[in-house]
């Protein structure tokens, strides 16, 4: 190609990356296909154009211009990448997947192409993970679920013209074209093909000035990260506040920042790296402004939503270092928001868990534990058993060590027959103080309303132990002995109803230790030893099947 004809081309690719980032989309198109008529052959042509058209929701046609980058360089990621894109757009995620899948084949390593298996494979909702080819991305199912789940999409279920726009969306995905300029429909199929539509992956064009002077086209990677003498400067200044960094000189490091975003101030790498200094040196408040620019011209420059995420998730780190709990929540939903790392969603977690266990804190007053025991104690004499759960339940929470109040919850629940609750409280007494009595007797009274005598007679005997004179253990104790004596046949048959009372019978090994009890009473001693037989022996006891006398 003639020289002029190169330059010509790289004016009008330079002049579409100038139109597409100005958000001028339709410009961008008509500019690469004007260069891609003098220079047809030319891969990042159809790849830009195919980026372009992705933003203007044109996806068939970006589609046929990605297979086109494809075919021109089969060898070149970023074709694979433009492909899966396309097919992502239009729902077809089975055949992004299988797109993203053979870019892997050429750069194993490439971490968007990974995100773009990842997202293709959440998508896919048919026979064993797969999808039919083709598809509808607001019918497939779950998708209101998705929607209402998502922050930027909710708030659109409580308006009636959304709904029925959703609505004609589901009969027919052919109208998607009349509501294009709807922001709200394009932030619905943001989350629902989990790409960003508004940015349509322009991090990823090439935005190098041209050289014509090139008779072959230079490897991508040269023409993706070429930089300037002040960008490569600001790079280097980088590295070595890093290396102070980890040298835990931070004076140094925080020189070699400022020094870095004076010579490139769109790379925003350099702000969060300097949040991260006054971080460790416990500057919170600068950690918390340095983030914050990050975000303010990561957003002006359109920097990768990664890079933003970590500028947020570095504001919760510094609310959680503070024990700011709330706050940090806060912002590590919105580092998840722009993208989910596991990191982030760890460190959400912990700080919902460490919110729940402060709040539980400060809300503990024993003296209106008091008093709502009280109040709960007037009901339950009323035989209003659901009210009065309820101010023993508040209770509970105002002083939640207090082995009395669960002992009161759990006589509550057994008037309700709520016979699995109360056995919870009644543990939660005795695990509070292992000498409360009451716990034992309530937990004996609900097995034995639940016919479980050997059980009950188990808790009775704990109870013996603790004052052997207690009259209500000692009944509760003889009423079980006597049931278990008088309905063996009915002991069996609720006993043989128990899975695990059946595979303990069903053990050959376990026949023989039993024939032994029976016939040799003194190798019961000896079995006992055995922790996995003494549990066996004991189940076999509580279910009233065998006794030991």
């Amino acid at each position: 190609m003639a020289e002029d004809l190169q330059k010509k081309v790289a004016e009008l690719k330079d002049q579409g990356n100038r139109a597409l980032t100005s958000g001028n989309t339709q410009e961008a198109i008509r500019l690469y296909g004007e260069a891609i008529k003098i220079d047809p052959t030319n891969h990042v042509l159809y790849s830009n154009r195919s980026a372009a058209l992705a933003k203007a929701s044109n996806y068939e046609l970006a589609l046929v211009d990605a297979n086109k980058t494809v075919e021109l360089k089969p060898d070149w990621v970023k074709g694979y990448s433009r492909k899966g894109a396309a097919l992502s757009f239009l729902g077809r995620y089975e055949e992004a997947k299988m797109a993203y899948e053979e870019g892997l084949k050429l750069d194993p390593e490439n971490q968007q192409l990974k995100d773009g298996v990842r997202d293709a494979q959440s998508h896919l909702t048919g026979p064993a993970g797969s999808q039919p080819l083709g598809g509808n991305p607001f019918a497939v199912p779950g998708v209101m679920e998705r929607i209402q789940r998502d922050p930027r999409t909710k708030g659109f279920l409580a308006q009636p013209d959304y709904m029925e726009k959703l609505k004609q969306l589901q009969q027919n995905p052919q109208a998607l074209g009349n509501h294009l300029q709807d922001p709200r429909i394009m932030t619905t199929l943001s989350v629902l093909l989990g790409v960003d539509l508004q940015q349509a992956r322009e991090e990823d064009m090439d935005q190098r000035p041209s050289s014509p002077a090139q008779q072959e086209p230079e490897p991508m990677e040269e023409e993706e990260e070429e930089l300037t003498d002040a960008q490569k400067e600001a790079k280097e200044e980088k590295s070595k506040g890093n290396e102070a960094y980890k040298k835990k000189d931070f004076e140094t490091a925080l020189q070699h920042y400022d020094k870095a975003i004076e010579l490139d101030a769109d790379d925003i790498t350099f702000l969060t790296n300097k949040a991260a200094v006054y971080y460790e040196m416990d500057r919170i408040e600068d950690c918390i402004k340095e983030s914050e620019k990050a975000i303010e011209r990561g957003r002006e420059v359109r920097s990768d939503f990664k890079l933003i995420a970590k500028a947020f998730f570095r504001i919760g780190q510094a609310h959680f270092k503070q024990d700011k709990y709330k706050d940090a929540i806060t912002y590590y939903n919105k580092s998840l928001t722009e993208h989910r790392t596991p990191e982030a969603l760890k460190k959400c977690q912990e700080a919902e868990k460490l919110l729940k266990e402060h709040e539980a804190k400060a809300y503990v007053d024993p003296e209106k534990a008091e008093e709502e025991k009280a109040l709960g104690n007037d009901l339950f004499q009323k035989g209003d058993y659901p009210n009065a759960l309820k101010h023993y339940s508040e209770a509970i929470k105002r002083n939640p060590q207090d082995p009395k109040l669960f002992s009161n919850r759990a006589f509550c629940y057994t008037k309700l027959a709520e016979w699995q609750l109360g056995i919870k409280d009644c543990d939660e007494c005795v695990r509070l103080d292992p000498k409360f009595l009451k716990g034992y007797l309530r937990k004996g009274a609900i097995l034995q309303a639940m016919k479980q005598w050997g059980r009950a007679q188990d808790v009775y005997s704990k109870a013996l132990d603790i004052d052997p004179n207690n009259p209500e253990a000692n009944e509760g104790y003889q009423k079980c002995l006597k049931t278990l004596s008088q309905d063996p046949e009915e002991i069996r048959k609720r006993a043989m109803a128990d899975p695990e009372i059946q595979q303990i019978l069903s053990d050959p090994a376990m026949r023989v230790i039993l024939d032994q009890m029976q016939n040799e009473p003194g190798a019961l001693n000896d079995h006992l030893q055995n922790p996995a037989i003494r549990t066996k022996i004991q189940k076999l006891l509580e279910s009233g099947l065998i006794q030991i006398r």
